[in-house]
């Protein structure tokens, strides 16, 4: 059975917040508030007690991450694009909690990756490129670029990163070296 194909169906929405489509983001999130609203309950149950997030805090930074979206890969035909929504609303809601646990000064580091990335260049171009290259990573492993989010942008060790992943450390460095070395070789100078 095909899925509705009407201008706020989830199959329309989902391909539409695949391109970076901002509405998208906020149409999916008030279509799905509630569902949205008992899972961020659910992950917040298992949070600390004094906690300073309340799910609807949650549900609005999830909004704020799917509305950065810039592009995803799409699902294969059989998939469900509602389930698919929610896994990845799950898994945002992950990384958000974790990252807001992290102590402040924690939250921002620096990384092997930075030798890898000229900071002069113009910033919103070059977050462009940056968006691009973590792109064409994913679409080698999608692990890759999870791992070096995880790893550039939550400074994230490799056992964090191991025990986030459910995989050994070693799992997780090997993708790092990879990624890292990717990276490179893709951001350096052309040859004339």
């Amino acid at each position: 059975m095909a899925a509705p194909t009407g201008p706020d169906s989830p199959a329309r929405l989902m391909s539409e917040l695949r391109s970076g489509s901002i509405e998208a983001a906020g149409k999916l999130i008030e279509r799905f508030y509630p569902e949205l609203r008992r899972l961020a309950s659910g992950r917040m149950a298992a949070e600390r007690g004094n906690h300073t997030w309340q799910p609807t805090i949650l549900v609005h930074e999830l909004y704020m991450e799917l509305a950065n979206i810039k592009q995803l890969p799409a699902l294969a035909e059989d998939q469900d694009e509602r389930k698919a929504f929610f896994g990845l609303s799950a898994f945002l809601m992950k990384r958000l909690l974790a990252r807001h646990a992290r102590p402040l000064p924690n939250r921002v580091s620096k990384t092997e990756l930075d030798e890898a990335i000229d900071l002069a260049s113009n910033g919103e171009e070059r977050l462009r490129e940056i968006e691009d290259l973590l792109s064409r990573l994913a679409a080698i492993d999608p692990t890759l670029r999870v791992v070096v989010e995880m790893r550039a942008f939550e400074g994230l060790s490799r056992e964090e990163i191991a025990g986030r992943l459910g995989c050994s450390v070693r799992t997780v460095a090997r993708h790092w070296e990879f990624a890292k070395l990717w990276l490179q070789h893709a951001m350096a100078p052309s040859s004339p």
